[in-house]
């Protein structure tokens, strides 16, 4: 997909990746309750095949620091210990931090560092509560873990953990079948986004051969399948005049809604307010609505540009926190979302050109 408009790093919010120095990733942390024969191993993944990298040199108090060469695209690493495995995903040049204890490091562990380790950390939480709950035979067939599971995976249908969630098994079964249909969609429109986004990556071919030689006919189905009912994370936050809004409330209003993340004392804000005040107002009375979330760190600054604008626009701010930008996977600005009129998130805009054309379709 060509992307249009900038990418601004949000540099300053703690919930970004940070990079270490040269072209390698880097674990750290700590795993309690060793005893003096287990073996901390790093394992790597082929397409479902884990096979052991390197073997973790601990500490006598169970702390490591590890490095390894980057290989120029997203994966997933798990250590073991024993028979017992945690799993951590590595986007690129970053340091993830890792807390454990033995012997279960399954069950009792943290991932941070990174809004990818946090990403999986929800999924495995979410995981781990639907086992508690319903017992871990049911987990596959858990329909409202798969709604939420659904949600974080078109919030970011080409990233790593979006594959970690596709690819999950649990107890043999895979957690998205692709006998099943709606599984099956999903899997389709990860193995679009991965064909789109990251062409060259190794497991594209494999998403896309999963997905096409389940589907049913060509009559029936096409590779290009878009996953429906994935409702929103709602977001409750405070305008400038103090009145609260409600995104999940809006989407369900029977309104089309552009989800937008941005700050608007970066250099490019104006810009791209310009392009939306466009769309803004060629569609609004046709039941277009923007939901714009500013991540400015300054609130009489963003309470001065929020008052021109016509639109709803709510503050996220340092005591606020990062939760619902992890859920929503921003780690970028500006970051645009679409729900359709039924409410369902059917778009993560990364090209601004099309804008207009994705609107229309909607309304």
């Amino acid at each position: 997909m060509k992307t249009i408009f900038k990418s601004i790093a949000i540099g300053s919010l703690t919930f970004l990746a940070s990079c270490g120095n040269g072209n390698e990733w880097k674990i750290d942390g700590k795993i309690s309750g060793l005893n003096g024969t287990d073996l901390v191993i790093l394992e790597g993944n082929n397409q479902g095949y884990w096979y052991p990298m390197d073997t973790l040199e601990m500490r006598s108090d169970g702390s490591f620091k590890y490095s390894h060469a980057a290989q120029g695209y997203p994966d997933i690493y798990r250590l073991r210990v024993n028979t017992s495995s945690l799993y951590f995903p590595i986007d690129s040049i970053e340091t993830v931090t890792i807390s454990a204890e033995a012997p279960d490091i399954a069950l009792n562990h943290s991932i941070s560092g990174t809004p990818q380790a946090r990403n999986m950390m929800i999924v495995d939480s979410l995981l781990m509560n639907s086992a508690n709950q319903h017992g871990v035979t049911t987990v596959v067939n858990d329909e409202n873990l798969k709604h939420e599971l659904g949600q974080i995976l078109l919030a970011d249908p080409a990233g790593i953990v979006t594959y970690y969630i596709i690819s999950k098994k649990i107890n043999g079964k895979p957690l998205y079948n692709p006998a099943n249909k709606m599984d099956l969609r999903y899997i389709g429109a990860v193995a679009n986004a991965f064909n789109d986004m990251r062409p060259s990556d190794p497991r594209t071919s494999y998403l896309r051969r999963l997905f096409l030689s389940n589907r049913v006919s060509e009559s029936t189905q096409t590779s290009n399948i878009p996953v429906t009912e994935v409702k929103a994370f709602d977001i409750k936050r405070f305008d400038n005049v103090g009145k609260e809004h409600s995104l999940l409330e809006l989407t369900e209003s029977g309104k089309v809604v552009l989800l937008n993340f941005t700050a608007y004392t970066v250099d490019e804000s104006p810009a791209f307010n310009v392009a939306l005040n466009k769309v803004y107002e060629k569609y609004h009375n046709q039941g277009f609505e923007i939901f714009q979330v500013s991540l400015d760190a300054d609130e009489y600054a963003w309470k001065q540009t929020a008052k021109n604008l016509p639109w709803i626009t709510v503050l996220n701010g340092a005591a606020d926190g990062a939760e619902i930008l992890s859920l929503y996977n921003v780690t970028s600005i500006p970051t645009v979302f679409l729900f359709n009129r039924n409410g369902e998130l059917v778009e993560r805009v990364t090209d601004i050109s099309a804008l207009d054309s994705s609107i229309a379709k909607l309304l």
